[in-house]
């Protein structure tokens, strides 16, 4: 199968999802500082999430390019993986108007879970059809230490939650900024 449909319609509902988010952020009637602070936690919320789903993309974006076939796995772990992201602009959305609540600090830790979870059948489809274990892809990928990393901190997330939600916010901005370092695993053995 080719795989230019499959990102076509990856990068179209990533954009979407990116739209859906920026139209959560209200404008601020008045032309003062103060009439900024109350948005505060929904900016901080959206900005957390814009660099989540562009971290996504990015990696998507470098896994097809490394990729030359999709299977119909590849398209089932897909759509599993933007089911995920798309509910990205309802936690955002609710985490930030509720200034970091305890529960959709939780549901927000969730769906960033299950992305990172999803994630992976998507990788292990792409790395199948492209040549299997012994491939430059899987290769690259090697033992993935920040996919593991980054579900063991969101399992910790979550409950922590219930108890201190900006802890649980940090591990998940740090999550982020595991990922937001350019991960150069594939790009140093099959982009060159």
């Amino acid at each position: 199968m080719d795989k230019g449909r499959l990102e076509a319609f990856s990068d179209g509902v990533l954009a979407i999802i990116l739209t859906i988010m920026v139209l959560e952020l209200k404008v601020p009637h008045g032309d003062g500082w103060n009439v900024l602070l109350p948005q505060w936690p929904v900016f901080l919320s959206y900005v957390l999430s814009f660099i989540y789903v562009g971290i996504y993309w990015n990696n998507h974006h470098h896994f097809l390019h490394a990729s030359e076939k999709v299977s119909g796995s590849v398209l089932w772990a897909n759509l599993h993986l933007l089911f995920w992201l798309s509910l990205m602009p309802v936690t955002t959305g609710w985490m930030g108007e509720n200034h970091f609540a305890q529960l959709p600090v939780a549901l927000y830790g969730f769906v960033l879970m299950m992305c990172a979870i999803a994630w992976q059948p998507l990788q292990r489809s792409l790395i199948a059809a492209n040549g299997g274990k012994g491939s430059l892809l899987a290769q690259a990928v090697g033992a993935d230490w920040k996919g593991k990393v980054a579900v063991a901190m969101y399992l910790g997330g979550i409950p922590l939650a219930f108890l201190a939600p900006w802890v649980s916010c940090v591990l998940y901005a740090t999550v982020a900024a595991i990922w937001f370092i350019p991960d150069r695993r594939i790009e140093s053995r099959i982009l060159k």
